[in-house]
């Protein structure tokens, strides 16, 4: 399965607050949902926004998959539009809260319990899940502790980035990857395949993963 893993940061690294990114980052955003089979979500995100993860025109195509990972089994779900709106998503958590997510949500969506991971519940175990259901490409949309663990995990092929023209310079806001450790050796490298300035002043990169052997 080929994983993407997209973000928008401040020139500090930052990723919040968010709702700072153009249209033409959204616009990025939806387009890459377009060609991916599935999209996760870290329970964080869903407290903080309201996302639907739609594709471009707004369309939530039926035969895509949307989900959340919540360690906690603590997210919002009455007025989010994720649980009211296009196909049942997913709610990833671990088996001590399976119970209890099933009777919150209730119909509005399907919950599948994961086992512990390095960092958490297992980002491999979603995967393997995706992929029972034929699903081909994945798309984790953040946040910074989500970026994190598939990183860790070796799970991410692509990082698609726009970084805004914003300095943050808040201490101890998220970063668009947040962990116990060092990635890499000190760092995780990465290969640019692509960068591109753009009207709004982001800068659009992609680059691929450098996979340690």
């Amino acid at each position: 399965m080929k994983v993407l893993l997209v973000g928008a940061t401040t020139i500090c690294g930052r990723i919040s607050p968010a709702g700072h990114g153009s249209l033409l980052d959204r616009r990025r955003l939806e387009e890459i949902r377009d060609k991916t089979g599935a999209s996760i979500m870290g329970a964080n995100t869903l407290r903080l926004e309201n996302p639907e993860m739609r594709g471009t025109n707004g369309t939530l195509t039926p035969d895509r998959t949307r989900a959340i990972i919540t360690q906690s089994g603590l997210i919002p779900v009455r007025d989010k539009k994720l649980f009211n709106h296009g196909p049942k998503p997913l709610v990833f958590t671990g088996m001590d809260n399976i119970f209890v997510l099933q009777a919150k949500v209730k119909e509005r969506a399907q919950v599948v319990s994961l086992p512990e991971g390095p960092y958490g519940l297992s980002l491999r175990a979603a995967l393997d899940f995706f992929a029972e259901r034929g699903v081909d490409s994945l798309l984790i949309e953040g946040g910074s502790q989500l970026n994190y663990r598939a990183l860790a995990e070796g799970l991410v092929d692509e990082i698609i980035l726009t970084v805004m023209p914003y300095v943050s310079g808040k201490h101890g806001g998220a970063s668009f990857a947040d962990g116990p450790k060092y990635l890499g050796d000190p760092f995780l490298g990465l290969e640019l395949l692509s960068g591109e300035p753009v009207s709004t002043g982001e800068l659009f990169l992609h680059y691929r993963v450098k996979k340690v052997e």
